[in-house]
């Protein structure tokens, strides 16, 4: 590392003020960064002053997502060849299926980042580190590589840039590149075929259980399976159990929001026992228990990687109760009444993300009023 940092110390003065290649100074400085922490801190204007920068953050989030990740790549493996094999040919399947997509979401997302940077002027902005990531997460395993370049294209550009860059985005952005493949390629994100990366003679059935409840077909799926992840479905969201591990990090290192999360399962809990008193005849979906319905699709993945975005969620305290449990009552009703939808999560997220400036700011306007009336009885 001290050979690395020594040979960037020497081209460094290239891409500083009045070097040769001054211009691309922004991308330079991306690229440094990423390697090592920055070497100063501020300096005036500020109370605190540590060597916590943006990108330790979200490499911390990217660290959350690891358990997540590498169960998922077992698991396509697993989807697909059935019993009978080892772990390693599991993880060695899904690896060779899911790397690829990880290599083309952080290549093409990147490369705008950087192109951005040069063209503003401005320092590369660290956010993609978790968007490249959690897109490939949330995609189904055999989605083309040309459809995911152009999804996390218009999401990079639409989704984020569009609005100034890290920071400015009122929308997720790994959603926005979901939601866009969803609309824009519908046949290659939803079905029972799309969840397996090939049609392998002894693999377990590509159907969702969420998309045999759609059927009119109730899973013979186990709850431990639904926990432990051992179903179809896209990398990141099948095993709750592992996303428990990340969000049990993210709450230890102060990264996530718990009232978020909390808040979130109440909401979905609540609207999953107000279907299940409805019941029906001719939506299973309606009689499927309240509990389980956490357990499955991307609920789990969504309230903890997600809905927990720091830009793009709530900001004030009560402003997050209440994003988190409306995230979580039209996560459910969506998924419950809209067949046109495979997964109401994501839809659920995009929405509030809308709404959290609202909420916040009725919150805060809230506040103000309970604070002149204090001072009205004070000075009476």
């Amino acid at each position: 590392m001290n050979f690395l940092r020594n040979q960037l110390d020497k081209i460094k003065p290239n891409f500083e003020k009045g070097g040769k290649f001054e211009k691309y100074g922004p991308a330079f400085s991306g690229f440094e960064t990423f390697l090592f922490v920055p070497n100063h801190t501020t300096k005036t204007g500020a109370h605190i002053r540590d060597g916590v920068d943006l990108k330790r953050v979200m490499i911390t989030v990217v660290l959350a997502m690891v358990p997540a990740m590498i169960f998922g790549i077992w698991n396509v493996g697993y989807q697909n060849m059935g019993d009978g094999h080892g772990f390693m040919e599991y993880f060695t399947f899904g690896a060779v299926r899911f790397l690829p997509m990880v290599i083309v979401s952080y290549g093409v997302g990147l490369g705008i980042e950087f192109a951005y940077a040069v063209f503003r002027g401005h320092e590369v902005n660290e956010g993609y580190l978790v968007t490249g990531l959690l897109i490939p997460l949330i995609m189904p395993i055999d989605f083309p590589l040309w459809m995911l370049a152009v999804s996390v294209f218009f999401a990079v550009i639409i989704g984020k840039e569009a609005f100034g860059g890290t920071g400015m985005n009122i929308l997720n952005p790994a959603l926005v590149a979901r939601a866009f493949a969803l609309f824009a390629y519908a046949p290659f994100m939803s079905g029972n075929e799309v969840w397996v990366a090939d049609s392998v003679a002894d693999g377990v059935s590509g159907e969702t259980i969420l998309g045999s409840l759609y059927g009119g077909i109730v899973p013979q799926t186990s709850v431990f399976d639904m926990f432990m992840g051992f179903i179809p479905g896209s990398v990141g969201e099948t095993s709750v159990l592992m996303i428990l591990i990340g969000a049990a990090f993210l709450l230890f290192t102060g990264i996530a929001s718990w009232r978020i999360m909390l808040s979130c399962l109440l909401g979905a809990s609540l609207m999953g026992l107000i279907f299940n008193t409805i019941g029906s005849t001719t939506n299973e979906l309606l009689n499927f228990p309240w509990w389980q319905h956490l357990l499955v699709g991307g609920f789990m993945f969504g309230l903890v990687f997600m809905a927990t975005d720091p830009v793009t969620a709530a900001q004030t305290t009560k402003g997050k109760w209440i994003y988190g449990f409306l995230i979580g009552v039209f996560a459910i009703l969506i998924r419950v009444v809209n067949p046109t939808l495979p997964e109401g999560m994501m839809m659920a997220i995009l929405l509030m993300n809308v709404f959290a400036p609202t909420i916040d700011h009725y919150v805060v306007e809230g506040n103000v009023k309970r604070r002149k009336k204090r001072l009205l009885k004070v000075n009476a």
